[in-house]
Parts: C-alpha cells; structure tokens; sequence
C-alpha cells in the first residue's frame, strides 16, 4: 500500500517553487527588453508517429541573434517539444519540463501518459503568463508518440496555457503561417517517415521564402533545420547529412521550375459559322 506523501510529491515544479522560487522560468523579469526569439517549428503525423522540425534562426528585433539555436528538444524519449517566442524563457521551461518527467517517473514507479505530459507542459506556460504579458511569450508545439492509442499525437498551446490538439500538422512561430500553407498542399494521412520529412523541411523552406525571421538552409556553414522523428521505438533524430541532401535536390527541382520556359497556348481556330469573304 502506498503511503500518503507529504508536500509537492510527483510534482517538481511545486518542489521548486517550495523551496527555490526564484529557479523558476519567468522570475525577475521586468520592463520591455530585446532578446532573442525563436521563429518557426512545426509538427506533422505519418502513418507510424510524428515529425517535428525547426529552423535555426533566433532573432532579436530586425537582427539576426543566433544562426544556430536549437528549437527542437527531446521530452522524453517518446514525446519532444517545438520552442517558438522568448528563447531564453523557452529553453528554461524546456528543461524544467524534462526534469519534471524524470522526477515524475522516478516518484511513481511509472511513465506519465502524453496525455498528462501534455496538461503538464500546459500549467508550466499557465505559470509563465506574468512574463509573457511582459513580452515574453513562450508558445512551443508538444509532439509524441501515445502508447495507449497506438499513434502520433500533435499539442499546440496560447500564452495563458491553454491546450488544443491538432489532428493532422500544426506551424507556430513568425513563419507558422507560411509553414502551415505549405503542410496544408502537401499533407496525407497515409505518409511514409521519409515523405514526412520531406515534406517537413520543404514547408520550413517555404516560410523562409516569405518571413525574414526564418531561418533557411545554410549551405555555406552547414546549417540545417533540425527534424526528429518519434514512433513506437522512440525519438530518432534525422542526420543532418540526409537533411543537406534533402535541401540540395529541393533546391535544384525549385531551380528548374524557375528556369522552366513560360509556354502559352493559342487557340487560333475560328468560331463555328464564321466564313470569309
């Protein structure tokens, strides 16, 4: 028989707010200040899970603050988290996420349910509000594989925590809107891992296209959005290798569209009826 426990329990964050508030996400932040945000991730289902991608472009204002931050993060090894908004705020309620996972699956003997680790990763952005209505908002895409249902399961958030769930794909971010045009043309419920990711970092590409705060392929440095996959074996992330390959033959199909010749059709055939003179 389990015993009764005594303060926070399960809960890391009520184990940290009891006994080191001012470790929590959002605290001593005050006034409008420029800092670094992330832009654009995204989530899609295939027919054996999930993909979930970023770009790596942070910005700050109309400048670029970091070419290579990481926006795609593993939960757990069944479930990862997309950041979008006030960078610094995202990767410490990251982390703090992860922690509370473990802490939860240490206390209790068991795994919480991606249904829960979603509610939870919901009151961790509830908390998160005062500083959000400060300008730093923190709005991720929550992604993973559900054991229970045997299938992909895809979380969007708004600033004061509340939790929808998205059937199909879902974009967050400056280019979010962008990024979910380009999932929308493309998107089927029967699609194989391999078409998913193509489809992933093709939308990536098209927010690029059209919003400045995205982060496109870096063929120079070698800088590549990064994209993870999540099935019933767990969280695999794709090798930036196949991500470069992937870029180099969308690229050259965009190329020759471009360089296609416009043709246009003329119908020189008379009206019935019409005759010379």
């Amino acid at each position: 028989m389990r015993l009764p426990v005594h303060g926070p329990g399960s809960s890391f964050s009520d184990l940290l707010k009891s006994q080191e508030p001012d470790l929590l996400p959002g605290r001593d932040m005050h006034g409008q200040v420029e800092i670094p945000e992330g832009t654009t991730v995204l989530a899609l289902r295939f027919a054996d899970g999930v993909i979930m991608a970023g770009d790596r472009r942070a910005t700050e204002g109309f400048q670029i603050a970091h070419r290579s931050i990481e926006k795609v993060f593993e939960a757990d090894d069944m479930s990862a988290v997309g950041i979008a908004g006030a960078a610094g705020p995202a990767v410490e309620m990251v982390r703090l996420f992860q922690t509370e996972l473990e802490h939860y699956e240490k206390v209790e003997g068991e795994r919480l349910s991606l249904e829960g680790k979603a509610n939870k990763l919901s009151q961790m952005i509830r908390a998160n509000l005062p500083a959000a209505m400060q300008g730093l908002a923190v709005v991720p895409v929550f992604a993973g594989f559900d054991d229970i249902r045997g299938e992909g399961r895809i979380f969007k958030y708004d600033i004061t925590g509340g939790r929808y769930e998205e059937d199909d794909y879902h974009a967050t971010g400056s280019g979010g809107k962008d990024a979910r045009s380009s999932l929308k043309k493309r998107f089927r419920s029967d699609l194989a891992r391999d078409e998913a990711v193509k489809i992933a970092i093709e939308a990536l590409f098209d927010a690029a296209d059209e919003d400045v705060g995205t982060g496109g392929p870096d063929l120079m440095r070698g800088i590549f959005p990064t994209v993870v996959a999540i099935t019933v074996e767990g969280t695999i992330e794709i090798a930036e290798d196949d991500i470069r390959v992937l870029f180099e033959e969308l690229i050259g199909d965009r190329r020759e569209q471009m360089l296609q010749p416009e043709t246009h059709t003329v119908d020189v055939r008379r009206p019935q009826g019409e005759t010379h003179d």
